[in-house]
């Protein structure tokens, strides 16, 4: 099986600009907690969003090109290697209009349990949410 691939647009306003007037690296690392989550909540059961939350360890951010006001931006997520109760995530931020690849992220998450708070091993159901039926 192959990754899924959770895509969503926005488009940049004055509140996501710097001082240089291009996106703020804050503002990349906040839509890569937005792009993960709503990827979560799009693909996993009722249950299993009371039953895990999510954390993050670490992000590996790689800037190749800026992104201006009004840019219009497509983010591509998809999630990586499992490492027991950790997984893998990468996140592509393209600038629509041109079909280039500005940013792109690597993090690594950690599932926990929502109500210990205590890492959980990825089980098979989670991983299958994440898989495209090929």
């Amino acid at each position: 099986m192959k990754p899924y691939i959770f895509e969503q647009t926005r488009e940049v306003k004055p509140e996501d600009l710097d001082a240089m007037q291009h996106v703020n690296n804050v503002r990349y690392v906040q839509w890569i907690q937005d792009v993960a989550e709503a990827h979560w909540k799009q693909q996993a059961t009722d249950l299993m969003q009371q039953q895990y939350i999510w954390v993050v360890l670490s992000h590996y951010v790689e800037y190749k090109h800026p992104l201006y006001l009004s840019n219009r931006v497509l983010l591509k997520t998809q999630v990586g290697e499992v490492f027991g109760p950790k997984y893998g995530r990468i996140v592509e931020f393209w600038n629509a209009q041109k079909n280039t690849l500005c940013v792109k992220a690597e993090s690594m998450w950690c599932l926990l349990d929502a109500r210990t708070h205590r890492p959980k091993r990825v089980t098979d159901d989670i991983r299958e949410i994440f898989e495209e039926l090929v």
